[in-house]
């Protein structure tokens, strides 16, 4: 048995995925959790982690590291998104984890990130006739990877995610239209800014990340999260017109309770939806497909194939 663990450490939760290579080469689940531990929650304009969430989430990856070595992984590598490469006091929660658990963090950089988003996506769906264009819509960042037939030849990361657009936009409770205009103006500007209107046409758009799947669940009304209707399944525009409408049409304790969105996503899922919005506009695409992989499952699979 050859097992291993991959710990995504995100500005809004930490991902442990467990997986072995079965007889005919493939990988098969053994643990696909999250902890929404909002490690970026206060970091603001300051630039710094919060003693609060570094504590929090030190806690929460040694219990990942703990259930991970419980479920047989021999081999657990752990890595850093958005959080980790802005925040000046990085280090600090780097150090606290290695303390707590003996897991060393790597902090990647967001080319990387889009790579293994994009590696993500392929193993899940295999090749993709045309152009291709994989969105992670994250907590503090979105990466975007570009290719076709011959592979990625595009692949960026943009200072843009759920939290960071909640926070700067979206503060009352519930929002009200102006204040969702604003958000959505202010994604398009972002996207633009860095091109990804350039990459037009593209002949299919797949995202990946909690924000698409929490809007997927709601979609299909999942009492219960099942990942196999999430992926390969369409988010069309009006789709994600209505979700914004129903989620800004409740305060906070309402959307909590919507059937499918995990009660501690309620906080940023507004602001996650309308990067999803922007980014359809931006790329002139009536649909997205979801697909329920992730980093975790790129990174999980570049292990296996060294």
């Amino acid at each position: 048995m050859d097992r291993k663990a991959v710990i995504d450490i995100g500005t809004n939760s930490i991902k442990l995925y467990v997986a072995e290579r079965a007889s005919d080469g493939s990988l098969v689940s053994v643990v696909d959790q999250n902890n929404i531990a909002r490690l970026g929650e206060g970091m603001g304009d300051t630039g710094m982690l919060q003693s609060e969430a570094m504590e929090r989430n030190a806690q929460a990856v040694a219990g990942f590291a703990e259930l991970a070595r419980a479920s047989g992984a021999e081999e657990i590598v752990a890595v850093g998104t958005m959080a980790l490469r802005t925040a000046k006091n990085a280090a600090d929660f780097v150090a606290a984890v290695q303390n707590l658990s003996g897991i060393a963090v790597r902090v990647i950089p967001g080319e990387e990130e889009a790579e293994l988003a994009y590696l993500a996506v392929l193993s899940g769906i295999g090749a993709s006739a045309g152009r291709l264009a994989v969105c992670d819509v994250g907590g503090g960042s979105t990466e975007f990877s570009f290719g076709g037939d011959a592979g990625v030849d595009r692949r960026f990361s943009i200072n843009l995610g759920a939290v960071k657009v909640s926070d700067e936009h979206l503060a009352s409770d519930p929002p009200g239209p102006e204040q969702v205009q604003a958000a959505m103006s202010s994604v398009l500007d972002t996207l633009r800014a860095n091109r990804v209107d350039a990459e037009r046409p593209v002949d299919r758009l797949i995202g990946i990340g909690g924000t698409v799947t929490s809007m997927g669940s709601v979609k299909l009304k999942m009492a219960e999260y099942n990942p196999d209707l999430i992926q390969g399944a369409a988010l069309t525009r009006d789709d994600v017109d209505d979700l914004i409408r129903l989620f800004c049409s409740m305060p906070l304790g309402d959307r909590r309770r919507i059937v499918g969105l995990q009660p501690k996503r309620a906080e940023v899922i507004i602001g996650g939806a309308c990067i999803v919005r922007g980014i359809m506009e931006c790329l002139d695409v009536a649909e997205l497909t979801m697909s329920d992989r992730g980093l975790r499952h790129g990174l999980m699979f570049r292990l296996f194939q060294r």
